[in-house]
């Protein structure tokens, strides 16, 4: 698919392009550029950190599948190399070091994740790359390696006091918390990307902004035209409040189960729910305003918008079939408080005095991490069978078995030896 063509066309696509984003740098050039007539290469990185791509990355994967839906090449950076080094964005401290083996276990999750979002068997709409290809790694060589010379000239290109004009690194410097020579490699490094990759466009978080604009500053001193910097919004996780991680707890992962999905989505506060639906689905702007609107004046019930939210975006991942037996199953659970259709069944063992220990069961299914939180939920009255309170840490055998509810969400079905239902 080609761009549209001419100023009308550029002008289409703009307004398209500026749904969620923070700030164009700058609109001017983007508009400039969207008029050439021709296909943009458009670049968005992802260190593979983590094994799990979540829900706050998909705000760049669904700019990045719309620019391929307006005829754009889209670049999917895997910064491996990056990843080593860590990115001192938004962090009080620096990042513990990573290794190849870990970095690249992650990279394999994602380049099948990714497939969700983007169209990735058409080369002229999408490119895979990693930047360990130009940065090297031990014992590789090759015609892009990055070597001293290399190295030499990329950091002549750029100033210490640029680089410490970053407010990450003058907090710390200030809080007399050290800033390695490594992490102030790490912005140079993913200009460098840009350079390599002749990118005409560069999504990332706001938090991404000091990195993003040195692309731009390097790519003019490599003789480059410097590329547009598009800013997203970070999304706040489940929690409300700390941008969604894996290491902060409150992500909803894209692989995750359809229920899984559907319930950690009706967990968020109301007031994200316009925000979710903005950035995570295509419901238009004029819906998206009635919903502002509906939800400001109470005519509509948020649980009810949720949901709705819930399932929209579950039939995205997962299919319009499993989003609707979530939404069922999770009316079931929830609103009439019956127990889920489908739970793990746990066949129980009873200690020397033919009891249960409970504490030993919620550590083994991974229902509490450590002995004082299986202790805190039970005191907390957190634990129910069969819809009555457990409260003692030991339960004899015989009065142990039924359904197991651990606060909201969590379910065991528990047996008795030689019972299978």
């Amino acid at each position: 698919m080609r761009p549209p063509r001419g100023p009308e066309g550029a002008a289409d696509q703009l307004e398209a392009i500026r749904r969620g984003a923070v700030e164009i740098v700058t609109e001017a050039d983007l508009r400039r550029k969207l008029a050439e007539r021709r296909p943009l290469v458009i670049k968005a990185g992802f260190d593979p950190t983590a094994p799990d791509l979540h829900l706050g990355h998909t705000v760049l994967l669904r700019k990045l599948r719309q620019f391929q839906d307006l005829g754009h090449r889209v670049v999917f950076l895997i910064g491996d190399a990056t990843a080593l080094v860590g990115d001192p964005s938004g962090q009080s401290r620096a990042r513990r070091p990573m290794t190849w083996d870990e970095v690249d276990a992650n990279a394999q999750t994602y380049e099948q994740q990714v497939s969700k979002l983007l169209r990735v068997d058409d080369p002229r709409l999408f490119q895979r790359r990693h930047n360990s290809s130009w940065f090297g790694r031990s014992g590789s060589v090759s015609r892009e390696t990055f070597g001293i010379d290399q190295l030499v000239e990329l950091t002549s290109r750029y100033t210490v006091a640029r680089l410490l004009e970053r407010d990450d690194f003058r907090k710390r410097m200030r809080a007399g918390q050290e800033v390695s020579v490594l992490e102030l490699l790490y912005p140079l490094m993913q200009g460098y990307d840009s350079v390599k990759l002749t990118a005409d466009v560069e999504l990332g978080g706001t938090d991404q902004t000091f990195n993003l604009l040195v692309g731009r500053d390097l790519q003019r001193a490599y003789g480059q035209e410097p590329q547009v910097v598009i800013t997203m919004p970070l999304l706040e996780g489940t929690d409300g409040v700390a941008k969604m991680s894996k290491s902060a707890g409150n992500h909803i992962g894209i692989n995750e189960p359809p229920g899984e999905q559907f319930g950690k989505l009706m967990s968020i506060p109301d007031a994200l729910i316009v925000k979710y639906f903005t950035l995570l689905t295509d419901v238009d702007a004029a819906q998206l305003a009635r919903l502002a609107g509906d939800l400001k004046r109470r005519a509509v019930n948020p649980r009810d918008a949720k949901a709705e939210l819930a399932q929209t975006v579950v039939a995205m991942y997962h299919g319009a079939e499993a989003a609707s037996r979530a939404r069922a199953e999770f009316s079931k659970v929830f609103s009439r408080r019956e127990p889920p259709s489908e739970m793990k069944t746990v066949v129980l063992r009873a200690n020397a005095a033919g009891k249960v220990d409970l504490i030993g069961l919620l550590l083994a299914e991974g229902l509490a991490k450590t002995k004082n939180e299986a202790r805190r939920l039970l005191k907390q009255g957190a634990l129910t069978l069969n819809g009555a309170p457990l409260l003692a840490p030991e339960r004899p055998l015989a009065e142990s078995t039924g359904v197991l509810q651990v606060g909201a969400r969590r379910f065991r079905r528990l047996v008795a030896p030689g019972d299978s239902h």
